[in-house]
């Protein structure tokens, strides 16, 4: 496959974010250092450890859905719904001219339905099992996104979902790349989906410890590579892409936001929730999409990172960095973009890959914001507070997720 692989480009993007509902108000926020943290509105914070998140701001399901399909929906749905309408009409695709069976859906989440999982537990409590909704199941179960996706706009090409953690989004897109690599399909919509400010999901990972508990300053909360950082901010949304080959769409004169020029991915086989100290499976993540790119470290101009703002996970990624990169790490920018949205779990690969196409685009490293004590081990440039300008070329774009799952991309500036 190597000497005869397709280039497949980006040519769509769809986004909901805590700092903007399009992916042009997020780059906008984001290119300004603006974060989205604020108190939990979802429900009554007040008994748990962890009392903010990054919520979606302003928005309505029905603006996007019809009441009655959308009163059938889990949020994280209704999310990915609106992203995926987002990319499709960007792409400028006319389904009406694609043969539906060349064209398909791979869009996961890290949770599914929690807000309905919440809702139809506390109702069997108060009132019993036959209280329990007949569209509690189909609600709940990760893949409804990408069946709802493909039979609002009747794409029968490959359609599941991916499932791994914070990685999940990263691993739809490798998938969508691979489907067309083996020409099973034309056109892919991939991308992911998260809802899970919750009262069991903030509780459950408050017992991980792995949430911030920063309540007095919900908006600094979020702060990766920073000396006092103690956990991730919890946020939600969605991110969806239009994958196709460039070939295609060159033909049709279509945008081209960047190429995918390498996928790697790998596992940690280390612990169920920390990562390797060393970053071994990040680094053989990295070394594998560098590898599928065809291209040497000193190619890479700027890496999004994982960077969720766990004293430890930060540190062995930056580690892995260092490993895969040698000295070319001192060079290269780097920059943790949760440190505005927070980490929306199963959506952070593909908003975060959104991200790095606009960077490309803008040629703009977004900064690490709330950086006010660097942690005196990350020596590396990390962008804290400031967006710069840089030439961008290479961009890559990691994930890793609690299981050991670890997922990196390479775009190529279009």
């Amino acid at each position: 496959m190597s000497q005869e692989r397709k280039r497949i480009v980006i040519t769509g993007t769809g986004t909901l974010s805590p700092v903007g509902l399009s992916t042009e108000a997020l780059w906008e926020s984001l290119s300004q250092g603006k974060g989205g943290a604020a108190p939990i509105t979802y429900f009554d914070a007040t008994q748990f450890a962890t009392r903010f998140a990054c919520e979606l701001k302003n928005f309505n399901a029905t603006d996007h859905i019809d009441a009655k399909s959308a009163g059938r929906m889990d949020p994280f749905c209704q999310y990915a719904i609106a992203a995926s309408d987002q990319a499709l009409k960007d792409s400028g695709l006319d389904l009406s001219a694609i043969d539906p069976s060349r064209i398909g859906v791979v869009f996961g989440s890290g949770t599914g339905g929690m807000t309905t999982h919440d809702q139809q537990m506390r109702l069997y409590l108060d009132r019993g099992p036959r209280r329990i909704s007949p569209f509690f199941i189909p609600m709940l179960i990760p893949d409804i996104a990408a069946g709802q996706i493909s039979m609002r706009h009747k794409l029968m090409g490959p359609n599941y979902a991916t499932a791994s953690a914070c990685a999940t989004s990263l691993h739809a897109i490798i998938d969508a790349w691979m489907l067309i690599q083996m020409d099973m399909a034309d056109y892919m919509v991939c991308g992911g989906s998260e809802a899970a400010i919750t009262p069991m999901s903030v509780a459950g990972f408050n017992a991980a410890r792995a949430l911030s508990t920063a309540n007095d300053i919900p908006e600094k909360a979020s702060r990766p590579y920073d000396r006092d950082r103690d956990g991730f901010v919890m946020g939600e949304g969605a991110g969806a892409l239009i994958l196709e080959t460039l070939e295609s769409a060159q033909a049709r004169g279509a945008k081209i936001y960047g190429e995918i020029a390498g996928v790697g991915a790998s596992a940690d086989a280390h612990h169920l929730t920390a990562p390797h100290p060393e970053g071994a499976g990040a680094v053989n993540a990295m070394q594998n999409a560098m590898k599928q790119a065809g291209i040497t470290p000193d190619s890479i101009d700027y890496i999004n990172t994982h960077g969720t703002a766990t004293p430890l996970g930060d540190l062995a990624e930056i580690k892995a960095i260092k490993k895969v990169l040698g000295e070319h790490a001192y060079k290269t920018s780097i920059s943790s973009t949760k440190s505005m949205t927070g980490h929306l779990l199963g959506a952070a690969g593909v908003v975060e890959s959104i991200v790095c196409l606009k960077a490309m685009e803008q040629q703009l490293v977004p900064p690490t914001i709330n950086i006010d004590n660097l942690d005196p081990e990350i020596d590396v440039d990390v962008t804290p507070n400031e967006a710069r300008e840089k030439s961008l070329e290479y961009v890559l774009n990691n994930g890793f997720g609690f299981g050991g799952h670890n997922a990196t991309l390479i775009f190529k500036k279009a």
